[in-house]
């Protein structure tokens, strides 16, 4: 089941909702409110139905999400500015500069071209060699196939490092969220903690409670605790179309008699007419 998260809930923020209400269920026997999951709705049910009222749920904590967007918006603001100061990332967020592309070019090229003429010019240089008497002009192409085979060598090297070092500045620059949540500024942390708490006590547990005290909630109401929005069913009863049991006497049907087609009588030759 696709679910689309809510429009004020930002994409980096959904995995959060979702571990928030995963702990939420996990420890829902804990509850004395909860003590009902599992009898006629169980943890996968509840989780489904709070996933697609998403919207609802987090519009319980929305002044506490607004503002942890907002403080952490203006954390992000120096840092970028900083690093746009200093010039990092420019050659990534420059589309129309060829440096990468070019580069890139050559350092596959490179090894291929340098290993193609070092073969060409090693083999012909040795098959010279190998004549009667060999041209002035083989040496010069043996040499030459040696050299190739050197550049050959240094471009793979030096493709190797490029390699190793952008590996290594990707993963320096590249954290995950859970290593610097805990280097987070206080401002910061206590908004992203005021936010959890808001949307647990205020979003999630009432509308968890409110699922199991609904008899006619299911796994696809999407707000079990608003069931006056449900459809009414409306009942249609099909037409009458048996005939009436009352009305005019019918009239005599005609009866229809069959002609008498029978064989006229004919006499032998005596037989006089009358």
């Amino acid at each position: 089941m696709h679910m689309n998260s809510a429009p004020h809930l930002l994409a980096e923020d959904r995995p959060e909702y979702e571990r928030i209400l995963g702990d939420a269920l996990r420890h829902a026997h804990e509850r004395p409110d909860l003590a009902g999951v599992g009898e006629r709705l169980n943890t996968e049910q509840l989780r489904t139905m709070a996933l697609n009222a998403t919207a609802l749920i987090t519009a319980a904590a929305a002044t506490e999400y607004d503002h942890y967007v907002k403080v952490r918006e203006e954390l992000r603001g120096p840092a970028a500015d900083s690093a746009q100061g200093s010039g990092l990332g420019s050659e990534a967020d420059d589309p129309d500069r060829p440096g990468a592309g070019i580069g890139a070019v050559v350092t596959v090229l490179a090894p291929m071209l340098a290993g193609t003429a070092a073969l060409i010019f090693l083999l012909v240089g040795y098959i010279l060699k190998m004549l009667s008497r060999p041209p002035s002009f083989a040496d010069t192409m043996v040499t030459a196939g040696w050299f190739f085979a050197a550049v050959m060598a240094a471009a793979i090297l030096a493709a190797a490092i490029g390699l190793l070092t952008t590996a290594l500045r990707n993963g320096s620059t590249s954290l995950p969220a859970e290593d610097t949540e805990d280097e987070l500024p206080e401002d910061v942390a206590r908004a992203r903690e005021a936010w959890r708490h808001a949307l647990l006590e205020r979003g999630i547990l009432p509308f968890l409670r409110d699922a199991l005290a609904d008899p006619t909630a299911g796994p696809a109401s999407r707000t079990p605790h608003r069931s006056a929005n449900r459809i009414p069913k409306i009942g249609y009863s099909r037409p009458d179309f048996s005939g009436p049991e009352e009305g005019p006497a019918a009239g005599p049907r005609p009866s229809f008699t069959s002609p008498d087609f029978t064989s006229p009588d004919f006499g032998g030759p005596e037989h006089e007419l009358d």
